[in-house]
């Protein structure tokens, strides 16, 4: 057989085989968003990868500019995270969510040197969506009240008090969008709509992303988010900051809220704190926030939270992530793309509307309803994943990694400068 024969077959053979794949997972795993993905034009079933690439199943490289929320900020199976986790598993396992536990500690200690000041204790879970739900409980113990305020349109994830915070389209379906009066939302950068909400006395915290993901990256206004603070000390609220997005450099200091000059009482992060290895979630709370841990300590127990093979390679992601020249490379990546970016921009005929940013989180606006859905599928034709904003499809989350070096700048710019004008052809009643 000849080698373009045996590479055709070979090709056809994987192509078997993923379709064989999606039809188990429309049948087993998750219909609805199977067969969405489908609907998007996006048939990804990933295989290897590597760094900022991704593989699918039938062999086409595509670059991460999606990072799973910032899980691969560092890429994916980052060498020296791979490495770290094969070193744990020679001693460490779980380990017992029970007891004092060496990496346990040593990881609770470090979040607390890299963290704002104030922040005294940590507490472990294992995702993002547990953490929020141990920050909230934490509001509530220690101001003996309820209600919780969030923004319109916020992402907080998907357990029980997590998405009773967040937007209705994630709440609903389950009956858990909660009681109106326990959970407020109020508009983005809107300190009025804030003040109001705080000023009956009768709020346990604010939660907010620092900027929030899901409603694709609005970027907070001058002074928005210390006046937030203000208000919260004011009104005897704590300030709780999500920043499982935006933690970790992402903004180009290690937590986004530092960008911003705010002190939380409570902070979360999660995603990119696993690198993608193993999963691990952390909360960090103030001398008042914690003090349910010197009442009862057993009153929030998570088999799984604080993993000691997490630990591990949480604290090598840490320590990455401090390094002074990925610091830099953060400066020098968000600067190269911005101006990559304002030239695609400037010729796209007023389709690319505009650039939200701080530091490598990005939200691209584009001039059509679900113009960010066209661009995804543009992208994803021409070897880029990058995903648009559920709860305003106009933007697309544009998410390069800590460590993307100028080849691969230049290479997503390439792309993405033959996907904008490619997907405004695609839009409905686009002239030919």
């Amino acid at each position: 057989m000849s080698s373009a024969s045996s590479n055709k077959a070979e090709h056809g053979a994987w192509s078997t085989r993923k379709r064989a794949v999606l039809e188990k997972s429309a049948r087993c795993w998750n219909p609805g968003k199977t067969a969405s993905w489908q609907d998007f034009g996006v048939d990804l079933v990933i295989d290897r990868r590597e760094g900022y690439f991704l593989y699918d199943m039938d062999g086409a490289r595509l670059i991460d500019v999606h990072l799973n929320g910032g899980t691969y900020n560092l890429g994916h199976r980052h060498p020296e995270l791979v490495e770290a986790l094969k070193r744990g598993i020679d001693h460490y396992d779980i380990g017992n969510h029970h007891f004092p536990s060496i990496v346990r500690a040593e990881l609770a200690e470090r979040l607390i040197e890299l963290a704002p000041e104030g922040l005294k204790y940590v507490i472990y879970g294992s995702g993002g969506g547990e953490a929020i739900d141990i920050a909230l409980k934490c509001a509530r113990h220690a101001t003996g009240r309820r209600k919780i305020i969030s923004v319109k349109h916020c992402y907080h994830g998907h357990t029980g008090l997590a998405v009773a915070a967040g937007d209705p389209r994630f709440s609903r379906l389950f009956l858990s969008d909660g009681d109106p009066h326990d959970f407020v939302h109020v508009p983005f950068n809107d300190i009025e709509a804030m003040e109001q909400a705080l000023s009956a006395g009768d709020a346990a915290c604010v939660i907010m992303e620092t900027i929030p993901a899901t409603y694709g990256f609005p970027m907070p206004a001058d002074g928005y988010l210390p006046a937030v603070r203000a208000l919260c000390t004011k009104h005897g609220a704590l300030y709780v900051a999500d920043e499982v997005q935006t933690g970790l450099m992402r903004t180009g200091e290690m937590w986004g809220v530092q960008s911003y000059g705010v002190q939380p009482d409570i902070m979360v992060t999660a995603k990119g704190l696993s690198g993608g290895i193993y999963p691990i979630a952390a909360v960090l709370v103030s001398e008042v926030a914690g003090r349910w841990l010197h009442e009862d300590g057993f009153g929030h127990m998570s088999t799984f939270g604080g993993a000691e093979l997490g630990c591990v390679v949480a604290l090598k992601v840490l320590e990455i992530c401090s390094r002074p020249q990925v610091r830099d490379n953060v400066r020098f990546v968000s600067e190269y793309l911005r101006k990559g970016l304002e030239r695609i921009q400037a010729q796209s005929g007023g389709f690319f509307t505009g650039i939200r940013q701080r530091g490598v989180i990005l939200g691209l606006e584009f001039d059509h309803a679900r113009g960010a859905m066209y661009v995804m599928r543009a992208l994803y034709e021409r070897g880029v994943w990058a995903i648009f904003s559920t709860l305003d499809p106009r933007v697309l989350q544009f998410k390069p990694g800590l460590l993307c070096d100028r080849a691969l700048c230049d290479e997503i710019l390439a792309r993405l400068e033959e996907a904008v004008p490619a997907a405004r052809r695609a839009l409905p009643g686009a002239a030919a």
